[in-house]
């Protein structure tokens, strides 16, 4: 079984590829899927990071107060390295997990901030950026959201710069001015290229 690590920034269409993906057979571990469900009522990131940030960050129903969150983690470092220090060994778990019961060739781990880990790099086969440029992420975003130019910005200034994560990919996916259907057969064509055993 080949592992395709999938990575791009907020609003380059990432998930739309994650999906194209899945319908070309492949099997999808979501980390952003496996953060939240971490972080639901009762989930089991909920008691540590309780106990680490206390109840201000918990929301009435129990589950965790992202907005609130990622205000803290915005302003301080500190805080962004707690929570990470809480929420990365439990995804990471949960990824093997997926993907030891994964069937198939093809494992897609769909993982936003790949470069920035500097780990998830040596536990896959190889990396697919997903790309755009910076004034069509920040619209795209602001176009699916209520955030503001000023709260998007502030999102990209956090993820590895655009030249960073090029460089780390195998392949890249160019996902402005394209068609849904240009960008599904470009995905095809990827995975039909990737099918024999990958290479290092």
């Amino acid at each position: 079984m080949q592992r395709l690590g999938l990575t791009g920034g907020i609003g380059s269409g990432k998930s739309t590829v994650a999906a194209m993906l899945v319908e070309c057979g492949a099997v999808l571990v979501d980390t952003d899927a496996i953060a939240r469900a971490l972080t639901l009522p009762s989930g089991a990131a909920m008691e540590p990071i309780s106990a680490a940030f206390g109840n201000a960050v918990i929301a009435p129903d129990g589950s965790l107060d992202r907005a609130r969150m990622r205000s803290m983690v915005f302003e301080n470092p500190h805080q962004k390295a707690k929570l990470e220090a809480i929420l990365h060994p439990m995804i990471g778990a949960e990824c093997d997990l997926q993907a030891a019961a994964a069937v198939g060739s093809l494992v897609v781990f769909d993982v936003p901030l790949l470069v920035e880990s500097g780990r998830w790099r040596q536990e896959v086969d190889r990396v697919l950026v997903v790309d755009a440029t910076a004034d069509v992420q920040v619209a795209r975003v602001m176009a699916r959201s209520n955030w503001t130019e000023e709260m998007t910005l502030s999102v990209l200034a956090l993820q590895a710069s655009r030249s960073t994560r090029l460089k780390a990919g195998d392949a890249v996916i160019f996902n402005v001015g394209k068609s849904f259907d240009q960008l599904a057969e470009e995905v095809r064509a990827l995975v039909n290229r990737w099918a024999g055993p990958p290479t290092r």
